[in-house]
């Protein structure tokens, strides 16, 4: 049973007024019986993000910055502006599909589980694989390479409700905020992607263990974009750098390169 616990909830937000409303009016539908905050830090949105949340959800926290920080600073912005001991980082393109409780129930259940992942599903609730497994050079080579390999992570038909993964999506992580303070948050050498695989590894060298619950779930209205995956690269060639040593480094570029020049050859992106 969950007992004076306070939960504050971090959505990075940039330009993302279509997906406001739903995401909050999940959250007060999914976190009934917590005591908790809703914190948003607003990437200098040029739509009408702050002035609807202000008008519509005024006990919304609202940090509003004048640039674009990045998904990784503007969450470090939140969480330092947090009161609760449980942060949940969350995307602001989510709905929140079950209550929460058990998720929480889970990270407080051993003192190692360092952040608790769910169900990812897309806009027509079908599964997306939200872990993956630790970058290795020769992984790099192709980035599908780097999702868990476990067949139930591959189709979804979970049989058991907690698995122990190696990294989980930045798009919901809920931690204790104590474990996310003691390795500074995000690294802010990362602006967008591999931020979260980075936080995980980081987590791991201090002991501490991600899990991912199959039996709840979230919407993830996520958006690919043809230079999505070049981003990805770039974030793996800062990652190489910062937990390689310098031979691997250089390896895991070469492999990142080729994936590079596939994707501008065969694919076409750029």
């Amino acid at each position: 049973m969950i007992t004076s616990i306070q939960l504050s909830v971090i959505i990075v937000n940039y330009n993302g007024l279509t997906f406001l409303k739903e995401c909050f009016n999940s959250l007060e539908d999914n976190l009934v019986g917590l005591s908790y905050e809703i914190i948003v830090v607003d990437n200098n949105s040029q739509d009408e993000s702050c002035n609807f949340i202000k008008n519509h959800f005024p006990k919304v926290k609202l940090i509003e910055s004048n640039q674009n920080l990045g998904f990784g600073k503007a969450n470090n912005l939140g969480v330092k502006n947090a009161i609760g001991e449980t942060i949940l980082l969350l995307n602001n393109d989510t709905i929140i599909l079950n209550n929460l409780t058990p998720a929480i129930e889970t990270l407080y259940s051993k003192t190692e589980i360092g952040i608790v992942a769910i169900n990812m599903l897309d806009a027509n609730k079908k599964f997306l694989s939200a872990v993956g497994r630790f970058p290795k050079p020769l992984r790099l080579i192709k980035i599908s390479f780097l999702n868990d390999q476990r067949k139930v992570f591959k189709t979804g038909n979970f049989n058991e409700v907690l698995y122990q993964v190696d990294w989980v999506s930045g798009s919901f992580m809920l931690m204790r905020k104590s474990d996310f303070e003691t390795i500074n948050g995000f690294d802010t050498d990362y602006f967008m992607y591999v931020e979260d695989v980075d936080l995980c590894k980081r987590l791991k060298i201090i002991g501490k263990k991600c899990v991912f619950q199959s039996n709840l779930n979230y919407v993830h209205f996520v958006g690919f974009n043809k230079s999505r995956e070049i981003k990805l690269i770039e974030g793996y060639k800062l990652y190489s750098d910062k937990h390689f040593n310098f031979f691997n480094s250089i390896f895991a570029k070469i492999c990142l390169t080729i994936n590079h020049v596939y994707k501008k050859t065969v694919k076409n992106i750029c």
